[in-house]
């Protein structure tokens, strides 16, 4: 597809190479991620949350290989609703992209609740707001999601630069507070007698291997949005060459930090996976002990901002799946519509929407506190999304090795091969035995909504799938 034939009118090719980095690694977001998802995963994996990290950074970089041969060959809004629907028919690209809307929309609710858990306890640290209320945290949730509307319905250049500033600054803090932690280990200065083991990269008996792949659902919630900037597949220049380095770079620095930074934690908790997991904020408890009262709450508040841009991201990256949609599947009416802006403000609105309806169902019906929906929302998107990878992952296969339209070595296949053994028994030990208490016994239900949902729209509609297959056609780009 060339850059200056636009075949689909609407979106603006306007962004770099960088802008299009700046929204995958701000729905990845790093900063937020490292300070208050581990703690999920030690919860089933021990003192090994290195080691479920790790297993995460394999999987993820096995299923990039696939998105960036995928965005070699097609540059849609659409992302893996193009992908799948191009190489597995315009049902199942349906389907994996109303998943992937989905995703988006439930990561929305992580974190805009992240963002509030985050701020309000940074109020509290600094003694702003010393006794919240247990509502407290809903009213910044408030704020994160309508200031993420505001900034998405902004032209992405604007919204997608503010991403990358806001998070590149706290990761920059995360990454020198790990590293004055990770040589008062090796001098053996640590506090609480803490030291330097690779103990951290070891499971023990009563978690064994299938918690580490429990735990690693949380560690694929920490790198999901990696694959964020094939969204931008129409809006970026040169997309054959900027989106897939993009993705791989997104995926290739996630790895790196995510083993390295989840390690060190862990070290610094004195392999104490309980006092790890009671933890409210890794990285600003440890500035705090480590480095100084203010570094920590430096690091807390980059964790909100860092929470916050997250949000925005999402809400980026879920309007421009819907749009794709949208555009496809009803020749432009509704969510399929952009401003005179050239952004989908409706898609925008319908996003942020679902995602307030969420938190108003989980904590008017349920009675759920702002901690609660971050954890149920994570879990639920993270089961949707895996799925979704294996939709995407099967594709590149058809399309690389069944149709064979793009020259890569036969040998290559073992990268979506490995993807689809990975992502496949991270499923399967989340179902199976299938949680019997508590919440969790829920999530696999509301996961399995979503994709059935979805499968009832295609189902329902049969010419919107006639449309959309129509449509898909003229997106088969060649490498």
């Amino acid at each position: 597809m060339s850059d200056t034939v636009e075949t689909r009118p609407g979106l603006r090719r306007s962004l770099s190479v960088w802008q299009a980095v700046g929204l995958s690694v701000a729905l990845m977001a790093p900063s937020m991620a490292a300070n208050i998802n581990p703690q999920q995963t030690a919860a089933a994996a021990g003192r090994a949350v290195p080691l479920a990290f790790l297993l995460s950074a394999v999987g993820v970089l096995l299923v990039a290989y696939g998105f960036v041969k995928l965005c070699q060959y097609y540059q849609h809004a659409g992302s893996v609703y193009a992908f799948v629907g191009a190489t597995l028919g315009p049902r199942a690209g349906v389907v994996s992209g109303i998943g992937l809307l989905g995703t988006y929309t439930f990561y929305a609710v992580v974190t805009s609740s992240a963002a509030g858990t985050l701020g309000t306890a940074f109020l509290t640290q600094v003694g702003v707001w010393p006794d919240p209320p247990s509502w407290g945290p809903f009213v910044l949730t408030a704020v994160a999601l309508a200031g993420a509307w505001l900034l998405a319905v902004a032209p992405a250049r604007r919204g997608t630069s503010t991403l990358l500033a806001v998070e590149g600054a706290t990761i920059a803090v995360i990454l020198l507070v790990t590293v004055v932690i990770l040589v008062r280990l090796l001098a053996g200065s640590a506090p609480g007698h803490a030291r330097f083991t690779m103990d951290v990269f070891t499971f023990t008996s009563d978690a064994g291997l299938s918690g580490v792949f429990l735990g690693a659902v949380f560690g694929f919630l920490s790198f999901a949005g990696f694959e964020a900037a094939a969204t931008l597949g129409e809006e970026t220049h040169d997309p054959k060459r900027n989106i897939p380095r993009a993705i791989l770079g997104t995926a290739l620095f996630g790895g790196g930090y995510f083993l390295v930074v989840t390690a060190v934690e862990m070290m610094a908790f004195g392999t104490d996976a309980k006092a790890f997991h009671d933890s409210p904020s890794l990285l600003g408890d440890l500035g705090t002990r480590y480095a100084g009262a203010w570094v920590g709450d430096v690091i807390s508040v980059g964790a909100a901002i860092s929470a916050f841009g997250c949000c925005l991201a999402c809400v980026v990256g879920g309007s421009r799946l819907l749009y794709a949609l949208g555009r496809d599947a009803f020749g432009g009416r509704g969510p399929g519509r952009t401003s005179g802006r050239g952004t989908p403000v409706a898609a925008v609105g319908a996003v942020t929407g679902a995602a307030v309806l969420i938190i108003a169902v989980c904590a008017l019906c349920f009675g759920a506190t702002a901690a609660d929906t971050f954890a149920w929302s994570g879990s639920i998107g993270t089961l949707v999304l895996l799925v979704i990878y294996l939709l995407t992952t099967i594709g590149a296969i058809v399309l690389l090795f069944v149709k064979r339209r793009m020259r890569v070595p036969v040998w290559h296949v073992v990268f979506p091969v490995g993807a689809l053994a990975v992502l496949g028994y991270t499923v399967y030990v989340n179902l199976v035995p299938y949680p019997t208490e508590g919440p969790a016994r829920w999530f696999p239900v509301a996961a399995g909504a979503v994709l059935l949902l979805a499968v009832v729209a295609v189902l329902a509609a049969p010419g919107s799938a006639r449309r959309v297959g129509e449509r898909l056609t003229s997106v088969d780009g060649g490498a």
